[in-house]
């Protein structure tokens, strides 16, 4: 039973934002299958929002999980997003239709989604904050909070502000602890100091902590580098769930023989994930953790993650790098620069002069190899 929210029975949770694909469609069968998987094992605490797989996450939970088992036995978790509402009017359609679509009649924890110093103006500007706790008091919502992608300085201020936020979910991973973008630690800091417990999204940082450079998978000695990233962030005492956007059964299998039966790191295995973190950082990688809230609004319709991916295997000096980038369908250069991309970023990364400094690097070399692909 988890020490902060007796309904959670670990401290382990799904992340509905990276389902296995099929056709480009989500794969029906096989998320049935870790939902079966992931419930006999134990666990029960899902998560999902609007704009994950281009609206459709919501739905595949109704197919998947909320139609085949029984209301008392999962936790749901959804999420108001800003980019899905406009003025107060809109919310309670929006949160209505966000039942429906789940097929449920209330949701066991309901967060303001990506919170920021420029949402908290717009969630207190039409009064979600206090739509929520009306939300609350009719019994559709049992716990309100927030995720968050900001300095440590607007969560105090947001906590501050609103009190009445009961938990927080965080990017915390072994690499963006001390990043000074992300600033993981000093908000969980912040979190602790306000009595928020801490739901934690992105331990593996997008697939990037998995798919470390040979070198520091050389450290993990056969361990597998999810055990080690997903350990560490459940491993602090204020955190009361991490999640994991899981793709396959393989991952869902591994996660789950760890997170069954759950050991905080030990110090041994804290000086591992020293050197691990060392060696990550001497590549600079572009981080991105894949969530692809850039790619729905592409104009130029290009697989923003899949060309960072690229291009952190090529600055990780992977075989075969280059030639996968080039043998993209629509490159870096393919970027109109309209900048849609960053202001949707929760990583705060400036897409546009990536996606150009990329597009410059790949021409300087296509120039010098006629047979790969040309610049548009």
């Amino acid at each position: 039973m988890n020490k902060f929210f007796p309904e959670i029975k670990k401290n382990f949770g799904f992340g509905c934002m990276r389902f296995p694909m099929k056709d480009e469609r989500v794969d029906i069968a096989a998320v049935t299958e870790m939902v079966d998987y992931f419930m006999e094992a134990g666990f029960n605490y899902f998560d999902t929002a609007r704009p994950y797989h281009s609206g459709t996450s919501e739905g595949v939970l109704k197919t998947c999980l909320t139609s085949r088992y029984p209301r008392e036995s999962y936790v749901l978790t959804n999420k108001l997003s800003p980019t899905k509402f406009e003025t107060e009017a809109d919310i309670r359609p929006l949160f209505e239709d966000q039942l429906k679509e789940c097929g449920v009649e209330y949701f066991d924890f309901y967060l303001f989604h990506a919170n920021s110093a420029e949402r908290h103006k717009k969630f207190t500007d039409t009064r979600a904050y206090d739509i929520a706790q009306e939300l609350k008091a009719e019994g559709k919502i049992r716990h309100v909070g927030m995720s968050f992608h900001d300095s440590a300085r607007v969560l105090e201020k947001i906590l501050t502000d609103r009190p009445e936020i009961e938990v927080v979910q965080l990017q915390l991973n072994y690499v963006d602890w001390d990043d000074p973008q992300v600033q993981a630690r000093k908000c969980y800091e912040v979190c602790k100091k306000h009595g928020k417990p801490v739901l934690v999204m992105e331990p593996v940082k997008g697939g990037t902590l998995v798919n470390l450079p040979e070198k520091a998978l050389k450290e993990l000695k056969g361990v597998s580098p999810a055990n080690y990233a997903i350990r560490f962030a459940a491993s602090w005492p204020n955190v009361a769930m991490v999640l994991s956007g899981m793709s396959n059964m393989e991952q869902m299998v591994d996660n789950v023989s760890f997170m069954k039966d759950f050991q905080p790191l030990t110090y041994a295995e804290e000086q591992v994930i020293e050197r691990v973190r060392s060696i990550y950082q001497t590549f600079n990688r572009i981080p991105c953790t894949g969530c692809r809230y850039c790619v729905d609004g592409c104009y130029g319709k290009i697989n923003i993650p899949e060309v960072f991916a690229c291009m952190n295997d090529v600055l990780e000096g992977k075989e075969g790098a280059e030639e996968r980038y080039r043998a993209l369908e629509r490159g870096a250069d393919r970027c109109i620069g309209c900048d849609m991309c960053s202001h949707v970023c929760p990583q705060g990364l400036n897409i546009r002069m990536l996606m150009n400094q990329i597009s410059e690097s790949f021409w300087e070399h296509t120039a010098k190899h006629p047979t790969s692909r040309t610049k548009a």
